[in-house]
């Protein structure tokens, strides 16, 4: 039986760096966030009906098709009504575009499927398992004020968006520490990925 982990945790805790050494190791790894852009390519169906929704205020300068990303994500970390609106037009392209590489690689062993939010759009019974990256709410928004230019109350309301990493704990099979450095984190998936396979 194929194995399928799926590979979660909160905003900036370190999903892809997981998700990255994985990959080094061969393993075949689906994100869900890739599927998510994909899904809002400039002249898509979903991208145009993002644009009609939201109006100029998402629209990125010089280009009359493109959304600007910084601005739609202003919007809908800041109002949940516009979030949920959004996700019910997102999550069930992304959920196609899962099962659609999941046929495609229906023969090998484990695949491992990275979703920020396992929980949330529940789509566990899509998973044999899974694996947390976890890390402490400060780092959290640290990364996410340095990594996306974020105030710190906007960094507030995106981890507000997501369940805690508390409660996501309870809900998984193994938890991989990203408190400390990236070699901590790299002999951790290394150990973990020797151990499972």
């Amino acid at each position: 039986m194929q194995r399928r982990i799926g590979l979660t945790g909160g905003i900036a805790s370190g999903k892809s760096s997981v998700g990255s050494l994985l990959v080094t190791r061969g393993w075949p790894v689906l994100d869900a966030d890739q599927f998510a852009h994909e899904a809002l390519t400039p002249g898509s169906t979903t991208s145009d009906a993002v644009l009609a929704h939201f109006g100029q205020s998402i629209q990125a300068a010089g280009e009359r098709a493109s959304i600007n990303r910084a601005a739609l994500g202003r919007i809908v970390f800041s109002d949940s009504n516009e979030r949920q609106w959004l996700e019910q037009l997102i999550h069930p392209l992304v959920r196609h575009r899962f099962d659609q590489e999941l046929h495609r690689l229906n023969a090998a062993p484990l695949i491992v499927l990275m979703v920020p939010l396992l929980f949330e759009a529940n789509l566990t019974e899509m998973c044999s398992e899974i694996w947390l990256v976890d890390c402490e709410e400060d780092q959290q928004i640290d990364r996410l004020m340095r990594r996306s230019n974020l105030t710190e109350q906007e960094a507030k309301q995106r981890l507000k968006a997501q369940w805690p990493l508390a409660t996501k704990r309870q809900l998984a099979d193994q938890i991989i520490d990203n408190r400390g450095s990236k070699d901590n984190l790299a002999r951790q998936v290394a150990s973990l990925a020797t151990f499972e396979q």
